[in-house]
């Protein structure tokens, strides 16, 4: 088996998807911080993405900046993703902590990130008509990233390819439903929130009075 650094064994993951990931796990070389850098990274692709692509692309960007959707499109998406995959995988007897599907998903997401920052580079010196280029940088990234995420699921919970696909149907099925929940929870704190405001903003005056 390799004897590589836990960086190395970054490069060899994202070459070597069906054998890497079963060489990261056998050996315990996943790296929690470059798995958090790699999550900061989608978040800062994500702005990147939004706000940076060239203008003869997107050139009607919202003047008013605000954070809160970038972070739902990374950080809580991708907890969420991390949290599901492991519930579900109690169902199937998965063998995966939620720290090793925080960071075989994390390695996953690489060639996706850099794809979409290369086609952000790109979109300020390609013109309108060469934009099948970008495109195919995107798209190849994106299909890259999805082959090392199933293989990534399938060695750390030990499953079989079809029982893979079940689990990560079933993750994105709980990931609605927390996220669901999720709304509803923070809409009611929201509710209950202007209730005590407006009870103190009432009691307020009257003592004023």
């Amino acid at each position: 088996m390799l004897d590589l650094t836990r960086g190395q064994f970054v490069k060899h993951v994202i070459m070597h998807p069906f054998e890497g990931y079963e060489d990261l796990r056998w050996k315990k070389a996943g790296s929690m911080p470059i798995a958090i850098v790699v999550v900061c990274l989608l978040f800062v692709q994500q702005i990147a993405y939004s706000r940076l692509y060239g203008f003869q692309y997107y050139s009607d960007y919202d003047k008013m900046f605000n954070i809160v959707p970038y972070i739902f499109k990374s950080f809580i998406l991708f907890g969420t993703w991390v949290v599901a995959n492991w519930a579900m995988c109690t169902l199937f007897d998965g063998e995966g902590s939620m720290k090793n599907i925080f960071i075989n998903s994390a390695y996953a997401l690489i060639p996706y990130i850099a794809a979409y920052l290369i086609g952000t580079v790109m979109s300020h010196f390609l013109i309108r008509d060469e934009y099948v280029f970008i495109q195919a940088v995107e798209i190849i990234g994106t299909c890259w990233s999805f082959v090392l995420l199933i293989s990534g699921i399938k060695a750390v919970h030990q499953f079989t390819f079809f029982k893979t696909i079940m689990l990560m149907l079933l993750t994105i099925v709980a990931m609605i439903a927390m996220l669901f929940l999720l709304v509803l929870l923070l809409t009611l704190f929201q509710q209950v929130l202007i209730f005590i405001l407006s009870i103190y903003t009432e009691i307020s005056y009257r003592f004023r009075v």
